[in-house]
């Protein structure tokens, strides 16, 4: 459920809402993908810089949908951040600044990493 009363307008409300729930819905929902294809998913293909790096801000209309493939990444290789670079086919170091772009993305790394028993990032 979202709830979007900031503003005066119905169109504003309803369209904060809906922005709300699809961060929501690639914040919680995961997709099984094989391993060998999750660095050419479209989502995340797309997301991608000419030099293969993932540099946007949470507000790049590419940034939700990418965040969903690394998140989806992350539960296939049990959030070893590492295994999760090498396959999305970016560095380690490019990985961590991606998720920490959002607070909520961070979170939600770092809970899947400790339901797989690996300690949270810093």
């Amino acid at each position: 459920i979202v709830i979007a009363e900031e503003s005066r307008s119905q169109h504003e409300n309803r369209a904060r809402a809906l922005r709300r729930m699809r961060k929501a819905l690639f914040l919680q929902l995961r997709d099984e993908v094989r391993v060998e294809d999750i660095g050419d998913h479209r989502d995340f293909r797309e997301a991608r810089n000419a030099s293969g790096r993932l540099d946007m801000g949470a507000k790049d209309p590419r940034f939700w949908p990418a965040v969903g493939v690394v998140l989806d990444a992350m539960q296939m290789l049990e959030a070893r951040v590492s295994d999760v670079a090498a396959a999305l086919r970016v560095t380690t170091a490019n990985l961590i600044d991606f998720l920490r772009i959002d607070a909520k993305v961070w979170q939600e790394a770092n809970q899947l990493r400790v339901r797989f028993g690996q300690k949270p990032l810093h």
